[in-house]
C-alpha cells in the first residue's frame, strides 16, 4: 500500500436532477442518500449553482465533490479563476472538484504543466482547500494521461480522477480495432446481421478492459496522492442509456442479445460485481486515500414511491418522473451496498495479518 496515507475510502453517488420535475426530486434524493450513508457528487460551475444543490446535502458529514462543467479548461485563466472562487468559498465543505481532461494535455503539454503548477500554488494558499481531480474523459492514450500526473507528482492539490467506464470503452474500442482495423465496436449494436459473426472478438476486446484499468490504478498510485474514481459499468453493445452512451451502467446489469452466444442470450458487462471488487481492492492497495463516486445514469424504469416518499409528491398528478427518480435512486443504493462490500474486502486484504 502507498505508505503516504492510511487507507481511507469515501463513497458518493451522482446527485442531481436528471429527470424533469421540481425540487421534490432533490428532496427524495437527499432522503435516499442519507438512508444509504452516501456522499454526493454535484454538477455545478458557479457558487450560486453549488449553493442551491448544497441545500440538499444528505448530511453535514456526507462528503461532497463538485463536478465542474465540461468547458472548464485547466490552462484557461478564466476557468482557473472560477476554480479558485469555488475552492475558496466552499473550503472545508468540499472533498474535491472534478475537472475534465483535454487533448491539449498532450498537444500543448508544457502549457498545461505550467498552468497546473500556477494553479496548485494558488490553491495552496486556501485553508482546508479541496483537491482538484482531473478526470479521464476525452479518450487520451492511457500512458499520456498517467504521464501527465507523473510530471506533477510534487503538486499536492492536483491529482487524477479515473473514470473506469470511460477508460473501459476506450480500451475496448482500441482492442477491437486492432483485430478489425477501421471498425468501431460501439457501432455493432446497430449491425445485427454482423454481430453474431464477430461476437467472439467483441468478447475478447471487452475481457481485456479490466487489466488495463488495474494497470492505470497501479501507475497513478505511484504519484503518492489521493485519487478520485468515477465508478460505473458499460459495454460497447449497450443501448440502455437515454443519453446515447455505452457506459454509466449499473454493475448489476447484463447486455441482452437477440441470438445465442455460448449457450446464453446475454453477456456480462465490462466489470460486473467481481470486476468492481478488483478495481476497489487495487485502489486501496496501491493508493490508500481514495474516493469513489457511483456515476450511474437513470433509465426509463420506474419504482412505485414508498410511504415515506408519497407525501412529497402529493401535488403531482402524474407520478411517472417521481417513480423514475425513485428507481434510479434504488439502483444507486444497490450499487452502493455492493461498493461497501468491495471496500470492506479491500481493506481487509490490505490490512497487516496481525490486524485482521
Amino acid at each position: 500500500m502507498n505508505s503516504s496515507f492510511p487507507p481511507r475510502a469515501l463513497t458518493l453517488g451522482l446527485f442531481e436532477k436528471r429527470i424533469e420535475g421540481d425540487d421534490c426530486l432533490m428532496e427524495l434524493a437527499r432522503r435516499r442518500f442519507l438512508q444509504a450513508a452516501m456522499g454526493a457528487e454535484m454538477h455545478a460551475g458557479t457558487p450560486g449553482q453549488l449553493d442551491g444543490l448544497m441545500k440538499f446535502r444528505p448530511s453535514e458529514e456526507a462528503p461532497v465533490v463538485a463536478h465542474l462543467p465540461r468547458d472548464f479548461h485547466l490552462a484557461d485563466p478564466r476557468s482557473q479563476g472560477w476554480i479558485l472562487d469555488l475552492a475558496s468559498r466552499f473550503a472545508g465543505h468540499l472533498h474535491g472538484l472534478v475537472l475534465h481532461d483535454h487533448a491539449d494535455m498532450v498537444w500543448h503539454r508544457k502549457d498545461f504543466l505550467r498552468a497546473a503548477r500556477e494553479l496548485d500554488s494558488r490553491l495552496a494558499t486556501i485553508d482546508r482547500c479541496p483537491m482538484l481531480f482531473i478526470e479521464y474523459a476525452v479518450g487520451l492514450e492511457l500512458d499520456a494521461f498517467a504521464g501527465f500526473f507523473d510530471s506533477i507528482r510534487e503538486l499536492a492539490r492536483i491529482s487524477a480522477c479515473i473514470d473506469i467506464g470511460h477508460v473501459g470503452i476506450r480500451e475496448a474500442r482500441a482492442a477491437y480495432s486492432a483485430i478489425h482495423p477501421g471498425q468501431d465496436i460501439c457501432a455493432l449494436k446497430s449491425q445485427e446481421s454482423l454481430l453474431p459473426q464477430v461476437m467472439a472478438d467483441v468478447a475478447a476486446a471487452v475481457s481485456a478492459v479490466p487489466a488495463r484499468v488495474l494497470d492505470l490504478v497501479e501507475r497513478l498510485g505511484a504519484t503518492a496522492k489521493p485519487v478520485h474514481f468515477h465508478l460505473h459499468d458499460g459495454h460497447p453493445l449497450s443501448t440502455f442509456s437515454p443519453f446515447g452512451v455505452s457506459d454509466h451502467l449499473s454493475f448489476l446489469a447484463e447486455i441482452p442479445l437477440r441470438f445465442e452466444y455460448r449457450g446464453r442470450r446475454s453477456v456480462p458487462l465490462m466489470f460486473g460485481p467481481a470486476g468492481l471488487g478488483r478495481v476497489v481492492a487495487k485502489a486501496i492497495a496501491a493508493i490508500g486515500d481514495v474516493s469513489f463516486t457511483l456515476e450511474i445514469h437513470p433509465t426509463a424504469d420506474r419504482l412505485p414511491l414508498a410511504d415515506d416518499a408519497e407525501p412529497l409528491f402529493g401535488h403531482w398528478r402524474d407520478k411517472t418522473n417521481a417513480e423514475q427518480m425513485n428507481h434510479w435512486l434504488s439502483v444507486l443504493a444497490r450499487n452502493h451496498a455492493l461498493l461497501l462490500e468491495s471496500i470492506k474486502a479491500g481493506l481487509s486484504a490490505a490490512a497487516p495479518e496481525s490486524c485482521v
